[in-house]
């Protein structure tokens, strides 16, 4: 088992990367008990679906980047 400084320090990354309670609350047991397969399993689940998100919102700044893009050239064509 790690001493009470690691584990503090696995919380907070836990948090900066956005991990809600659940995920936290769920990794600690794992964490506690050593089972690094079941660490790497759900750290991996919780990046997939934050690679969801940055994707879906990478796909809307590109829509927007487009349409500035066309009303600039409308407005320099002058129409």
């Amino acid at each position: 088992m790690m001493n009470l400084e690691s584990r503090e320090k696995v919380v907070q990354n836990l948090k900066d990367a956005g991990c809600g309670p659940d995920i936290i609350e769920d990794f600690l047991l794992y964490f506690d008990r050593e089972q690094k397969e079941e660490q790497i399993t759900l750290l991996e689940k919780h990046r997939r679906e934050l690679l969801n998100v940055v994707h879906k919102a990478e796909k809307k700044i590109y829509c927007l980047d487009y349409l500035i893009y066309q009303i600039k050239n409308e407005k320099e064509r002058g129409i």
